[in-house]
């Protein structure tokens, strides 16, 4: 089950970086999701995997440690409004600069035209 859930989180964190290394910013925003979604399970399993832990004190003698769920939570809700966030960037630079790609140029030109706004 650790061997599993390692590899996924390895799985996750390869495309993550992939998707953030290429040139548009679509791929990127994806490719930043994926990384936090590895950084996610990556926390959570740092409380160990429990299948019989107890959630309610006095029920069991294990008990499934509540800090990393409580960490996950959290940044599950910075993740949402951070993508948010770069999507409405990554919107605004589209419609500002007339291209998708990262650096604001198609890969043929040299500089990237700007027109002006109205």
């Amino acid at each position: 089950m650790e061997t599993l859930f390692a590899c996924c989180i390895g799985f996750l964190t390869a495309c993550g970086v992939f998707l953030m290394l290429r040139g548009r910013t679509f791929p990127v925003v994806v490719g930043l999701t994926m990384l936090s979604y590895a950084v996610n399970l990556f926390i959570f399993a740092s409380g160990r995997l429990n299948l019989r832990g107890a959630v309610v004190l006095g029920t069991s003698d294990n008990y499934a440690d509540p800090l990393p769920q409580a960490l996950v939570l959290t940044a599950i809700v910075i993740g949402f409004a951070m993508t948010a966030f770069l999507v409405i960037l990554a919107i605004r630079a589209r419609a500002d600069l007339g291209s998708d790609h990262v650096d604001g140029k198609l890969p043929g030109q040299k500089h990237a035209k700007r027109e002006p706004r109205q």
